[in-house]
């Protein structure tokens, strides 16, 4: 599958699409046209019906994404103009991440710095090799991470770690950020591609209309009060009710054989 970005792979494997940040000399950093390039890409794994999960990681073994590649800062982001620019195109690349209807999985190995951290947390999971850290170096920069990053953030950790980490702008290693809950699983490093895969496997034997649906009301549920659609929720529910699949779920745990759902 061609790839808009030069560092960027965009791979099909059965039922999964492998985004991989290709930038290994930089620990993955983000270009401007990477951030470009996360849009199309996931454009292209949605629009085939065969791929029912994405798994996002780094190129090499050091790195998930070390964040922003800061050597474009100065000329990405050196006048109000650009950085708005640049804000704008990262911004619309965590949201399509936010917005895919397929799961999606950040598999870290290594550093999950700065907006390589809002990348994974974009993500609907997060599995970690044993060595990973994370961090958000921020105040060492004198910039502002964005708001909706910040929201996840929360959302995932709570703010009490959330302040922590902005704060101190350390860096948490792979059992602290599992504690906080900024993590879903931890394993060695020859552990996590087969755990991995294993989750999509299991995600891909479920009914995609049930697993797309409640990622929608999971999703609005952790919306602010006032934007809540629960209307919308309920009709995602009525329509897996409704579903062929339901009815194939039913027969199929009935007759003791393994269902085949459709999507529909």
């Amino acid at each position: 599958m061609p790839s808009p970005a030069d560092k960027m792979i965009a791979r099909k494997e059965g039922a999964i699409g492998w985004m991989i940040f290709n930038n290994p000399e930089k620990h993955n950093s983000v270009s401007l046209d990477m951030w470009q390039a996360v849009p199309d890409i996931l454009d292209e794994f949605e629009a085939d019906p065969d791929i029912l999960s994405i798994v996002l990681t780094g190129a090499g073994e050091k790195a998930f994404v070390a964040g922003a590649d800061i050597s474009q800062f100065e000329q990405a982001r050196s006048n109000p103009e650009s950085v708005q620019n640049y804000e704008d195109t990262s911004t619309v690349a965590f949201e399509r991440i936010a917005s895919s209807s397929r799961p999606t999985i950040a598999m870290i190995d290594g550093y999950c710095i700065g907006g390589g951290l809002g990348i994974a947390l974009a993500c609907d999971l997060r599995f970690a090799a044993k060595g990973s850290t994370f961090g958000i170096p921020a105040g060492k920069l004198g910039l502002a991470y964005p708001l909706v990053s910040t929201k996840r953030l929360v959302d995932v950790v709570g703010p009490s770690s959330a302040k922590e980490i902005f704060f101190t702008a350390r860096r948490f290693d792979h059992d602290e950020a599992l504690q906080m809950g900024l993590i879903n699983r931890v394993l060695d490093k020859g552990e996590l591609e087969t755990f991995t895969r294993a989750t999509c496997e299991q995600i891909d034997d479920n009914a995609p209309l049930t697993v797309r649906n409640e990622k929608k009301i999971i999703d609005e549920l952790v919306r602010e009060a006032d934007s809540f659609d629960a209307k919308a929720c309920l009709r995602l529910i009525a329509e897996c009710f409704g579903s062929d699949d339901y009815a194939e779920g039913r027969a199929a745990f009935m007759e003791k054989r393994k269902p085949a759902f459709k999507g529909k």
